[in-house]
């Protein structure tokens, strides 16, 4: 297991930085040689690293990034890319419309606090790094990503959940871990249940996150605007905030009204890669 997670913070490292150079760099077309000396490989090494990872070759990432680069430009202060929205981000991009299950708790059970609730866990690879993933019988209840100690990592899913009782659960966890990341940069197969526990503002907020199409982000402001509760800013970034299921409910998809990308429960680098890398999915397909 050792091995496996050296292994993926190697990659996911490795890819952050490679993805990072090209966008400072593309418009000076760098080589392969280039590109590979900057994250520390050979070019052989660093072709089939990126290849794995990212899904598309190295250079045609880097013909992209002009269709990509573009995208960004219709951007106009703090509007939503509406006209993204609007075109091809729409129909195929509308991943999370298709393959999440939102299921709540009740108020009974979010009274309790989860108790009685049995969670297995597990920490396994990802393409954003090791993640901590929570399963239930009714669906996922926790995706976090881990940057410290297994304690510290299993903290914040047991202060979600204080009424529930806790296994190790590690095959089953590393079985559903690979349908949402089947890797080669691919996108999830198949349906996927997941379960929240939340105010009914915060479970309002989080429908509306599922709603953003991947490659698109909009601001806290325009999230607050499509729960027609456009004053309610700051109590929509504070519901973003507390998302247990990250990458499903997508709140790596909310930027600033200046279009930074912003912070990020799981830190801003990663946000960014995130994003990224579900535009790269698009230019896949």
């Amino acid at each position: 297991m050792t091995a496996a997670k050296h292994h993926s913070d190697s990659d996911y490292e490795r890819a952050a930085k490679a993805l990072a150079f090209l966008r400072a760099h593309f418009r000076e077309q760098p080589t392969l040689s280039q590109t590979a000396d900057a994250v520390g490989l050979s070019p052989h090494h660093f072709q089939r690293l990126f290849k794995r990872w990212v899904g598309i070759s190295p250079k045609k990432y880097l013909q992209s990034l002009t269709l990509t680069h573009a995208q960004q430009q219709l951007r106009d202060g703090g509007n939503v890319l509406n006209s993204a929205l609007d075109s091809g981000l729409s129909g195929p991009g509308r991943l999370h419309d298709l393959f999440v299950t939102f299921q709540s708790m009740t108020p009974a059970e979010y009274r309790d606090r989860g108790e009685g609730l049995e969670i297995g866990y597990g920490i396994h690879p990802s393409p954003f790094g090791d993640c901590l993933l929570g399963i239930t019988k009714r669906g996922i209840c926790w995706l976090s990503f881990v940057s410290g100690t297994k304690a510290a990592a299993l903290a914040p899913l047991k202060a979600t959940w204080p009424g529930a009782r806790f296994y190790p659960a590690s095959e089953q966890a590393g079985k559903i871990i690979t349908q949402i990341f089947p890797g080669a940069g691919a996108l999830p197969k198949e349906p996927l249940e997941v379960l929240v526990h939340g105010t009914e503002f915060q479970l309002q907020v989080w429908r509306a996150l599922l709603g953003i199409p991947i490659g698109a982000a909009i601001t806290y402001g325009d999230l607050a605007t499509r729960i027609r509760k456009p004053r309610a800013v700051r109590a929509v970034g504070t519901a973003v905030a507390r998302n247990a299921v990250s990458f499903l409910i997508p709140c790596h998809r909310i930027i600033r009204s200046g279009g930074a990308v912003g912070g990020y429960r799981w830190g801003s680098s990663r946000k960014k890669v995130m994003l990224e890398w579900e535009q790269i999915h698009l230019l896949r397909d």
